[in-house]
């Protein structure tokens, strides 16, 4: 979804919707990995992550994203195109939804 929404952005506004639709598309998927490899790498520990862990890796990973929005939104405000921003981290958000949607399709 992230490739499909960079690529979109940069071939209908230009290279910088592109950046801006990668850095939203980078700004929820790398936390997102992270949070994801955590969660993993607790399985095959000896002590296996309950769902304390999972509530708390996920309230990081969201006060992580919106960090990084802030972030983005502080430090380059000035060239960054808002709505390709948006539909980069809204695409990655919500990407598994479309992945469903797309294996119950005859």
């Amino acid at each position: 979804m992230a490739l499909l929404v960079v690529l979109g952005a940069w071939g209908v506004a230009g290279k910088d919707a592109g950046a801006s639709a990668f850095i939203g598309a980078a700004a929820y998927f790398v936390p997102n990995t992270l949070f994801a490899l955590r969660l993993l790498l607790g399985y095959f520990g000896p002590k296996r992550p309950g769902s304390l862990a999972f509530f708390w890796g996920e309230a990081l990973k969201l006060l992580a994203v919106a960090g990084v929005v802030v972030l983005v939104a502080w430090r380059w405000s000035g060239w960054l195109v808002w709505p390709a921003f948006l539909l980069g981290l809204l695409g990655v958000m919500k990407g598994y939804v479309v992945l469903l949607a797309l294996r119950r399709l005859p």
